[in-house]
């Protein structure tokens, strides 16, 4: 098995996301091929792992994924790396509804891998000590490896807890890091900023991360890494994944620009293993979807370039003339909105936008939706027959507040238990907020290669 190391942390918070920004340019400067994991549906913190690694980075999402789609994911982008790491979601512990289901822990159980736990030591000393206690003795089949002092206000402040800590705890510590505001990425509406709207200088910011590499002791890491124990049998493949075509595919137009960026990477293969050829445009560029048998519109933030995207009249008009011809035409959360009529922004500002379904939607601050959801089509569509099961996430801060037509594109269950009917079809048109992950089955995303194909015959 690759070496593979695991961060998370005591509580959500901690700095499991600066920790790992420091692990990865540390990892990267010793000339190692490195890749990047994260737990759970985020999409911005992955963008942040690719900016230090050149390389994508891939989420592992047991709710979504399932812990064969687990395993078949960590497999296939971990093969030939030099060392993995994997940047947990929330505290090591915390699963669904208070359980162990989903967490970080559960992740490191399934695929045999060593955790590093962040601890946030700000204003602490012996009662690091405590902490570290705890977190080794409550889950034997989840003991860390070893642990980082994050936000230490300086070399005192560190001394005076490594003296409280026992030996083997201080042999446990591989890294002090400061506090460090040139390390933080700042937040809105629904989480961190972009990497395409982080407004921090890069250099400086790069700067800080070097300093906090410094603060770790890598021989350390690496040894850690290279202890996980060898990893369950591979998982059988029934999907074959790693096939590749050996026809032409049909195209896929696939919105990507600073708008439109929040796509599982693993989706983005398997739509390539399924059959399809990527063909991007940029809507924010007022680029029109080039010719293709089928278009992808992600989910991102449409709401923060409402006005360009009202401006880019021809994207606009490329997108009604593609459904017009009957192209499937797929999309999630930020790409619905733009497939809709207008766009009210949290400023009360009302914006034009593609009119491909007619719906009105606005930004809401007071109203998030946050839940995993199961999916299944109310009618036969380009992503299957009636019945065809999807699942994913919603996360956003907006509403349809008019529509000409009814949602009754699917069938919802959330992973709470409420039950609604939601997203829109038209023609051969299909948009709702569900975030989709595909690792479980990709059998909708060959349905959509099937009816891509037959628009070429």
């Amino acid at each position: 098995m690759v070496a593979t190391l695991m961060i998370s942390a005591t509580h959500s918070g901690a700095g499991k996301t600066t920790v790992t920004a420091a692990v990865l340019r540390a990892l990267v400067r010793r000339g190692l091929d490195v890749r990047s994991f994260k737990v759970g549906p985020d999409f911005i913190d992955p963008m942040y792992h690719s900016e230090i690694t050149g390389r994508p980075s891939v989420n592992l999402d047991v709710w979504m994924m399932g812990e064969d789609g687990v395993r078949r994911t960590f497999e296939a982008w971990s093969a030939g790396a030099d060392i993995v790491v994997i940047e947990a979601m929330g505290a090591l512990f915390d699963g669904a509804d208070g359980t162990d289901e989903g967490s970080a822990a559960h992740v490191a159980r399934l695929l045999g891998v060593p955790v590093l736990v962040v601890m946030d030591v700000w204003g602490m000393t012996r009662t690091a000590s405590a902490l570290m206690a705890g977190m080794s003795a409550f889950d034997p089949r989840v003991a860390p490896a070893g642990f980082v002092l994050n936000r230490v206000s300086g070399d005192t402040h560190t001394d005076l807890i490594l003296r409280s800590l026992t030996g083997p705890q201080r042999e446990a510590v591989v890294g002090a890091l400061p506090a460090d505001p040139l390390l933080e990425v700042g937040e809105r509406h629904l989480g961190l900023v972009t990497t395409h709207e982080n407004p921090d200088d890069p250099e400086r910011r790069s700067r800080a991360l070097d300093r906090a590499a410094d603060r770790l002791d890598v021989d350390r890491l690496l040894a850690l890494a290279a202890c996980a124990p060898e990893s369950p049998a591979p998982v059988a493949d029934s999907h074959d994944m790693d096939r590749t075509s050996t026809t032409p595919g049909p195209r896929l137009a696939i919105a990507r620009d600073a708008a439109f960026c929040f796509y599982y990477e693993d989706n983005l293969r398997l739509l390539t293993r399924a059959g399809f050829t990527l063909v991007p445009f940029s809507p924010l560029n007022g680029e029109p979807p080039p010719e293709a048998e089928a278009v992808y519109l992600g989910g991102g933030y449409p709401e923060s370039f409402a006005a360009e995207l009202a401006a880019a009249v021809e994207s606009a008009a490329g997108l009604r003339a593609a459904a017009e011809r009957g192209v499937p035409v797929y999309a999630e959360c930020g790409g619905l909105l733009y497939l809709g009529r207008s766009l009210t922004g949290f400023d009360g500002s009302v914006h034009t936008m593609a009119g491909v379904l007619p719906l009105d939607c606005a930004m809401d601050p007071d109203h998030l939706a946050i839940r995993y959801v199961e999916a299944r089509t109310r009618h036969a569509s380009p992503l299957g027959p009636v019945g065809t099961v999807l699942r994913g996430q919603e996360f956003h801060r907006s509403r349809v507040v008019a529509a000409d037509l009814e949602p009754d594109l699917y069938d919802v269950v959330s992973s709470a238990g409420e039950r609604f009917v939601h997203g829109y079809r038209l023609g051969s048109v299909m948009g709702s907020y569900v975030h989709a992950h595909f690792a479980a089955d990709p059998a909708p995303l060959e349905h959509l290669v099937a009816a891509a194909r037959a628009r070429n015959v």
